[in-house]
């Protein structure tokens, strides 16, 4: 039965936040001065793992970003939305994507692209920052409906060709679409965002120096395809020539030396799924790839000596990409120092989604004859690789096991943040980035719009333990979740739910569905009753004739539904 109103519960509490503005507005707003009002740099790296940093006990050097976390804040059990789109989606409005049409729900015009239109309210951060006084940039990837200066940014740089590092043949400058970039123009994308957001600080420097200033930057790394400078890559020769386990072993080492994980909840990695190869399964990208690719994570010593090289090759190049990100925000880190900001900046860095276990050829397609990494190649990650750097958790991007959701958090802030280099356990998501941004800036949120399901993280910052979630929930590509304390229920696409208690197995390795049914149909009851209400508050605004073409229609097309069924097939 359909409803043209929102459930009581969001009614009741959308009244309230009506009934405090009002006080506000009588009341008088409470003021920061522009001194006082920190800036802020909120980072995104693409298709990042959990372990894929120096700080969370990688290989891979990263020493910009180990030294904000050694003068800040490291949590350990963050998580995205488990894919890019939606994770920017909430990132940037504090709200679960399906919420905003930003990911798909049966019979809503929803979905990544421009499939899914975000109603009035659900505006970016941006345009709750203006009427405090903030300046907004915007320097990367972007992946949200709309583009960036009409959703409240003043300056930005979007580079939406994801498919070639070296010559994009899409992107914008203050949303004018630019020429695109010929081979062999000594570009390169990370570079060219960074140099980017360095313009632009630099001018909010000259010129606006008396406003404070909120910056998102989204590199692309380290996304497939796999391209990379060759110094980069050069620096990472011979590294993984012991395979993905050996790696694993060793980052799970450092990560239990480093305390970024909770012993008593994951006592070792979780088991490698030797059979559950990439979400989407492209017979021609095997044949274009040749001999060296595999499609699952087996064991490195059953490899042929043709699959470890170019195996351990592909990798050298992940790290690559991750180390040139680093040295890149360095250079940002820098800009901000110089302009005498960065003890009232607050530093944000975190990944979209998991690590990818996804394979196939896209774009300009992949030479073998050209040297791997370079611009006429095209890898991606693989399983094998992915598995290592989602240590020490289950799966990979897409699914809604912790290996797809789990992503570093790395917040730095001197003048507001007294801890130097301590862990936070508390559970966060991206829906808690907003709302911890409005508390900190003094900022509102948008009268219209219903609470945000997303909590201020400003307290964890002092203290850790302080802030419970009722719970954190999850449903992409068919795959869904549902946390409530400790306790997670997940089921992948057509399976039959699991349940695990993350206090002791946060590497979901022993299920629990059959000894605590009553538990498990809790949590699936509160998924279901969630689902409904963010199907409601979706619903908002679209007319019959919306709603009616919207049925039966995926936000998928269907090779992409045959892939994923034909890898569904492979794993069985």
């Amino acid at each position: 039965m359909q409803r043209d109103y929102l459930p009581y519960p969001t009614r009741f509490l959308l009244m309230q936040r009506h009934l405090l503005t009002l006080l506000t507005l009588f009341l008088g707003t409470p003021t920061i001065s522009a001194g006082e009002k920190p800036n802020v740099l909120l980072i995104m790296a693409d298709d990042l793992g959990y372990s894929d940093l120096g700080c969370y006990g990688a290989e891979i050097e990263t020493p910009q970003l180990d030294a904000i976390a050694e003068n800040g804040l490291r949590f350990t059990q963050f998580y995205n939305t488990a894919r890019c789109w939606p994770t920017r989606a909430s990132l940037l409005t504090g709200f679960y994507a399906q919420q905003i049409r930003r990911d798909k729900l049966p019979h809503i015009p929803s979905g990544g692209g421009n499939r899914g239109i975000r109603q009035n309210w659900a505006v970016l951060l941006p345009r709750l920052l203006q009427p405090i006084g903030y300046r907004s940039y915007h320097s990367g990837k972007w992946h949200i409906d709309g583009l960036p200066l009409e959703n409240g940014f003043d300056r930005s740089y979007l580079l939406q060709d994801q498919s070639r590092f070296f010559n994009p043949q899409i992107h914008y400058l203050d949303d004018e679409k630019l020429p695109p970039v010929a081979p062999d123009s000594n570009y390169y994308g990370t570079i060219a965002v960074a140099d980017h957001a360095i313009k632009v600080l630099r001018e909010h420097n000259d010129k606006h120096s008396d406003h404070p200033f909120f910056h998102y930057i989204g590199f692309a790394a380290p996304h497939f395809p796999l391209q990379a400078l060759p110094e980069d890559i050069a620096f990472y020769e011979g590294i993984y020539d012991s395979g993905w386990e050996a790696i694993r072993q060793q980052r799970w080492e450092r990560m239990q030396a480093m305390g970024i994980v909770d012993t008593a909840a994951v006592t070792e990695p979780s088991a490698p799924e030797r059979k559950l190869g990439p979400p989407y399964h492209f017979d021609d990208a095997y044949e274009i790839l040749g001999p060296g690719e595999v499609a699952a994570p087996i064991l490195w010593d059953e490899l042929t000596d043709e699959q470890k090289e170019f195996q351990a090759t592909k990798m050298a190049i992940h790290a690559a990409m991750i180390h040139r990100m680093d040295l890149e925000i360095g250079r940002i880190f820098d800009q901000v120092k110089a302009m005498g900001k960065w003890d009232n900046t607050i530093v944000m860095f975190l990944s979209d989604n998991g690590a990818s276990a996804e394979i196939m050829v896209r774009a300009d397609g992949h030479d073998p004859e050209a040297p791997l990494g370079s611009a006429p190649t095209y890898l991606c990650l693989g399983p094998g690789w992915s598995t290592a750097c989602n240590t020490p958790f289950r799966r990979h991007k897409t699914w809604t096991h912790e290996g797809g959701t789990s992503t570093p958090l790395i917040v730095s802030w001197p003048d507001g943040i007294k801890a130097r280099g301590e862990t936070r356990g508390n559970p966060g998501h991206v829906i808690d980035v907003v709302p911890t941004l409005l508390e900190l800036t003094g900022a509102a949120p948008h009268p219209d719009a219903p609470p945000s399901p997303g909590k201020s993280l400003a307290p964890v910052f002092k203290e850790d333990g302080t802030v419970e979630h009722d719970q954190l929930w999850w449903f992409h590509d068919n795959h869904r979740a549902i946390r409530v304390g400790d306790w997670k229920a997940v089921a992948s696409k057509d399976e039959p739910w699991e349940l695990y208690d993350l206090s002791v197995d946060r590497g979901e390795s022993s299920d629990l569905a059959q000894t605590h049914p009553e538990k498990l149909q809790q949590l699936v009851k509160a998924w279901e009753t969630s689902t409904e209400e963010f199907t409601e508050l979706a619903k908002e605004g679209l007319s019959k004739q919306e709603l009616e073409q919207a049925k039966g229609k995926s936000d998928r097309s269907d090779a992409m539904k045959k892939a994923q069924e034909e890898a569904k097939r492979r794993s069985q």
